[in-house]
């Protein structure tokens, strides 16, 4: 257990937390729940950072990065429909997304193909989303509209994945 792994599942480990806090009825809850998640952004980044810099990549961090980072998603889209700031149909159209892409990955993993690294229109879909996540929190005006944006370029960058994944793999 390196460090860039123990931040991925310290990530991990905030998701249950960021729902608590979330869903209590004490005041700021809405505050101290968006630095959880901001605090997840960070190790995040902070775990790949160290993971390349210091050739600390392992097995586990490629499976269970983005799992996190995916896990913490779902849960926010979850919060934000239960507390009814978005939509079904947001949080129905994000969870295709992100448990299809969870599913394919470890179906594809445990039949021995290569798994797609990373890239700069995956990372760019998570920052959207991280700046998505507070407007819709604080019921902003155009809040929804601007996360299905950001929905709709999660699609285009799972397409580009599943190309990638395609000429990776020589799958017809």
């Amino acid at each position: 257990m390196n460090l860039p792994n123990a931040l991925t599942v310290f990530r991990i480990v905030l998701i249950p937390l960021y729902l608590y806090v979330f869903f209590q009825p004490f005041p700021y809850h809405v505050e101290i729940a968006l630095g959880i998640l901001i605090l997840a952004g960070i190790t995040d980044i902070a775990d790949g950072y160290i993971a390349r810099k210091h050739k600390l990549v392992t097995t586990f961090g490629i499976m269970m990065d983005p799992l996190a980072d995916k896990l913490m998603m779902m849960a926010v889209i979850a919060s934000l429909f239960l507390t009814e700031r978005i939509s079904l149909w947001a949080a129905l159209f994000f969870f295709a997304r992100d448990a299809g892409m969870i599913i394919a990955a470890g179906f594809f993993h445990f039949r021995g193909k290569k798994t797609v690294p990373a890239n700069a229109f995956g990372k760019l879909t998570t920052v959207l989303f991280y700046i998505a996540f507070p407007l819709v929190m604080y019921r902003y005006q155009y809040g929804e509209l601007i996360l299905w944006s950001v929905i709709a370029f999660s699609f285009v960058t799972t397409a580009i994945y599943l190309v990638k994944f395609r000429l990776l793999n020589r799958v017809l």
